[in-house]
């Protein structure tokens, strides 16, 4: 079959596919692309690594992702703050005026504390605050802020502060009887006011005052009982006394009528003395009940009274000394009427 064996490219007349540049190009790059797969060793790691030629990764396009929106619960990173410069005005006269102010309260401080761990026996009486030449000596020991807890410091105050208001109504009184007798309206007021004022003024700070600051300063309710029962009594003066019936010692109502009839002045001035009797009525009554309420909030009862008061009772020395004494004479007499028979 000669027809078979003859070449089809031998003709000249046919155009070789192969001696297209295109087509000889595509091949050479083939050939450099595929060198390195003749000595290629799938079992030798360090030779292959050595062999392989870094290829470019093939770029992928850019794809948004959907991104989640903040927590609510995110909270900004606080940024340091920064250490404030003092003022440039300030000098060295003022630093040290501050560290004299500063030194003086601790050294209060450091007084109080000593006071505290001393007790009451340690301390020294302060009231009334009287000078150190004066022959009477201070009888009481009075410091709120130290003795009263800080949630009853302001009762206490006020009371302290309307019993010295109950002294100057009284001394206000005497005054105003002083005017009444300059009129010829007596002089039985002018002596009854010297006097109230004379008697009230103590009494009314040993029996009432003094009370609540104990029942505060120890949450004692026998002392609770004394205040209320006391200036119970206190009240009902102080009424009395804003009324002014005749003769009465007082300034009141009645007694700045009259004067009114007699000298306009003098009513005046006796009128003003009614008005403070009415003021110390109305905030006895205020306080009192603020006061009440406050011994009810603590559960205080009058079976615990009546518990501290025997209690005190049997611990005080006189007392002890004087039931001793009292037993110690019963016997003696029983033993002298036993040696008689």
């Amino acid at each position: 079959m000669p027809k078979f064996e003859d070449n089809p490219f031998s003709d000249p007349t046919i155009d070789n596919p192969f001696s297209d540049p295109a087509v000889q190009q595509v091949a050479r790059n083939t050939t450099n692309a595929t060198r390195g797969l003749d000595d290629y060793n799938p079992f030798d790691g360090q030779q292959n690594a050595n062999q392989a030629t870094p290829q470019q990764q093939p770029t992928q396009p850019a794809i948004m992702q959907a991104v989640s929106p903040p927590s609510s619960n995110y909270q900004r990173p606080q940024q340091p703050q920064q250490a404030q410069a003092p003022p440039p005005n300030f000098t060295t006269a003022d630093f040290q005026r501050r560290q004299e102010e500063l030194e003086r309260k601790a050294e209060e401080l450091a007084r109080r504390e000593a006071e505290l761990r001393a007790g009451s026996a340690g301390r020294r009486n302060n009231w009334p605050p009287l000078p150190t030449f004066c022959p009477v000596q201070p009888c009481f020991y009075q410091d709120i802020n130290v003795d009263i807890p800080l949630e009853f410091q302001r009762v206490v105050r006020h009371l302290y502060h309307l019993w010295m208001f109950h002294a100057l109504v009284l001394a206000l009184n005497i005054i105003g009887a002083m005017s009444l007798m300059f009129v010829d309206q007596g002089v039985t007021i002018f002596g009854l006011s010297i006097l109230y004022f004379l008697l009230l003024t103590p009494f009314s700070f040993i029996c009432w005052y003094r009370p609540i600051y104990k029942a505060f300063r120890s949450d004692s309710s026998f002392n609770f009982m004394v205040f209320f029962f006391i200036f119970l009594f206190q009240i009902i003066i102080t009424l009395v006394q804003s009324i002014g019936f005749s003769d009465g010692g007082s300034c009141g109502l009645i007694t700045s009528i009259a004067a009114f009839k007699v000298n306009v002045a003098v009513g005046i001035i006796t009128m003003l003395v009614t008005i403070g009797f009415i003021t110390c009525v109305v905030a006895d009554v205020m306080l009192l009940t603020k006061v009440h309420r406050i011994y009810r909030s603590t559960g205080a009862s009058l079976a615990k009274a009546q518990a501290e008061f025997t209690t005190e009772i049997l611990r005080n020395q006189h007392v002890q000394t004087a039931a001793s004494n009292a037993a110690a004479a019963a016997v003696n007499a029983q033993i002298a009427n036993a040696n008689r028979y």
